[in-house]
């Protein structure tokens, strides 16, 4: 039933009923769904003071906004249900399938290695794996996330475990977040000089609220003023409590550097996973698992980190990954050596894909390429979507003028060795807040070098070029010297932010406050030919500067505002400034409204220092 709505405009009432609609919907998605003309619900939004077109991407308060104004009630479709309502049109699901008995197998403990930054993750891994990582990130600082699997002895048997290794800096919320979601123990890393910092709360969080059993690795021991009890004591705080004070979880002291009880965390995390979980896995189904990183490999392509966690992954399977897909061409390990097939829990590089993936996509495999191909272009158009409803700003009538005044904005281009450090950098520039008038806009993002179609795309739109650990190769390093395009280079995430901080200051206009220099009162007026009034004036404060800004103030009240000193005498002398008990002539130009006991303020405009 139609009923009339704002401005006359008639669109049908939902009576409280359920519309659902993917993120970044447009308005004519919604008059499908509705059976509405497009232009109503253009109109009707219009008189809600919002000015938005018929295909113009929506972010979800302003559906929300429409919907309760027509009497619909719109719910805005969860990433996980738009990918699960795609999959199912192809017939697929992603999750846990019972299947036979005999399909299911024990699979290694993911164990994710998370903790406050510079406590000692990765150093502790390298002695895990007898490599060196550290000293190939900038700064000794990771910026990414690294998959490793390595194998130890428990009671003479073999056992794998999976290490999944995040960044400790507060830029890399994301990582962490997704790295509690895949893993089966977490193990906390915290230097017994240091203590409990906001990374190890937050990285506590994730754990808890994953519901994953917590392995505390007390590191550094080996230093001086190292105190394992404070960290113990410290951490019963929130809700972790020592095995030996009562509690049920296993604190370990460990050192990275000296390779002190290392066999001991690595026991602790197997008596852990074997008490408390049942890790079995069904290694028949077909593959599925979450991509842990991604890059672009000079030599092969688009290569993605992924860990399987269910089904078993083969050479030639027909996989899609996020908004990308392909067939496997090569599966390596950490090393780099090749394998045939990857069985659940095994992090594994994959090579045969269109693009980059983003970290934290799921993967399938599919039977076909057909198929990869369409869930992968459908995955595409939905990110795209709800990337444009949530870049666009919105603007209301009231705001009508100011957005049709000239806009500051800052455009970035953003590309990194791989996808989890290009959404955390992105992620990290977008929260940076400095006035309501300038805006960060990122136009393109991705993964690999900067490439000569980067500096087109940033003369077209007078754009910074931000590579992380990558560089401009050939024809775009020459175009860009030559078009005289702002390209820079970053190794760690907090010199990016401060720098393009530090741009988006540089771009507000400047403030300024006034600041009083001096008083004078006004003792006598001499008419001086040819210049007029001049105040025979004491000064009371301050100092009287010669062509500074002045007022009149007469009985309390501002007479004249907005006046210059324009000459300034010591009995017959000119003089530049005269302090505060001396007397003057004061001249202000051409006005002459000057009366005995007046008040002379004198005064600058300096700017205001950005914080």
């Amino acid at each position: 039933m139609a009923a009339p709505s704002m401005g006359g405009v008639s669109l049908p009432r939902g009576n409280g009923q359920t519309v659902r609609l993917p993120r970044g919907a447009s308005l004519t998605d919604l008059a499908e769904r509705i059976n509405a003309e497009p232009a109503a619900l253009v109109t009707a939004l219009f008189h809600l003071g919002e000015m938005i077109t018929a295909t113009q991407s929506v972010n979800d308060e302003t559906l929300q906004l429409l919907g309760a104004e027509i009497g619909w009630v719109i719910q805005v479709v969860s990433p996980e249900d738009e990918d699960r309502e795609l999959l199912e049109t192809f017939d697929l699901t992603f999750g846990d399938e019972e299947g036979d008995e005999d399909d299911w197998s024990s699979r290694p403990p993911v164990v994710t290695v998370m903790g406050h930054v510079d406590h000692g993750k990765t150093k502790l891994l390298d002695a895990l794996r007898h490599t060196n990582v550290v000293s190939r990130e900038a700064g000794g600082i990771t910026q990414h996330i690294g998959a490793y699997q390595i194998v130890t002895e428990l009671e003479h048997n073999e056992r794998p475990i999976t290490f999944i290794d995040t960044p400790g800096h507060e830029s890399f919320t994301a990582m962490r977040a997704r790295g509690a979601k895949v893993t089966d123990i977490v193990v906390l890393v915290v230097a017994a000089d240091d203590g409990v910092m906001p990374q190890t709360v937050e990285a506590l969080n994730h754990a808890q609220a994953a519901e994953v059993p917590i392995v505390v690795a007390v590191n550094k021991i080996d230093k001086e003023g190292a105190n394992p009890a404070k960290i113990r004591q410290q951490l019963t705080e929130y809700g972790l409590v020592a095995e030996e004070y009562g509690g049920d979880t296993m604190f370990v002291d460990v050192s990275a550097i000296n390779r002190q009880g290392l066999d001991d965390l690595l026991t602790a995390i197997l008596l852990t996973a074997d008490a408390s979980l049942d890790l079995r896995a069904n290694t028949e189904q077909d593959p599925q698992g979450v991509v842990i990183e991604g890059k672009l490999d000079k030599g092969r392509g688009p290569v993605a980190t992924v860990l399987v966690q269910r089904g078993t992954l083969r050479q030639g399977d027909s996989i899609v990954a996020g908004d990308a897909y392909g067939r496997v061409r090569s599966l390596l390990d950490e090393h780099g050596n090749k394998l045939k097939e990857a069985l659940p829990a095994r992090p594994v590089q994959v090579v045969g894909l269109t693009s980059v993936p983003r970290a934290g996509d799921t993967f399938l495999v599919v039977e076909e390429d057909r198929v990869a191909r369409q869930i992968a272009d459908r995955r595409q158009a939905r990110i795209r979507n709800a990337q444009n409803a949530s870049m666009r700003k919105r603007i209301s009538l009231e705001d009508l003028d100011a957005a049709l005044k000239e806009t500051r904005q800052l455009n970035l281009i953003i590309k990194g060795d791989n996808s989890g450090t290009v959404e955390a950098l992105e992620e990290a520039l977008m929260k940076i807040e400095v006035d309501d008038d300038i805006s960060l806009r990122v136009i393109h993002r991705g993964v690999g070098g900067i490439t000569k179609s980067d500096i087109d795309l940033a003369l077209a739109d007078d754009v910074i070029v931000l590579g992380f650990n990558v560089r401009a190769e050939g024809q775009a390093t020459e175009l860009a010297n030559r078009e005289g395009v702002d390209v820079r280079y970053y190794t760690v995430i907090y010199q990016a932010i401060d720098e393009i901080e530090a741009a988006l200051k540089g771009m507000l206009k400047p403030e300024y406050e006034e600041v009083q220099l001096g008083t004078a009162e006004v003792r006598e007026v001499f008419r001086v030919p040819k210049i007029g009034n001049v105040a025979g004036s004491l000064v009371r404060s301050g100092t009287i500067v010669r062509n500074s800004k002045a007022r009149l103030v007469r009985d309390g009240a501002v007479v004249a505002d907005n006046l210059t000193v324009e000459s300034l005498r010591r009995f017959k002398d000119d003089a530049t400034e005269v302090r505060e008990g001396y007397e003057c002539g004061i001249g202000l130009g051409s006005f002459n409204d000057i009366k005995i006991d007046d008040v002379i303020q004198t005064f600058e405009m300096r700017e205001i220092p950005r914080t």
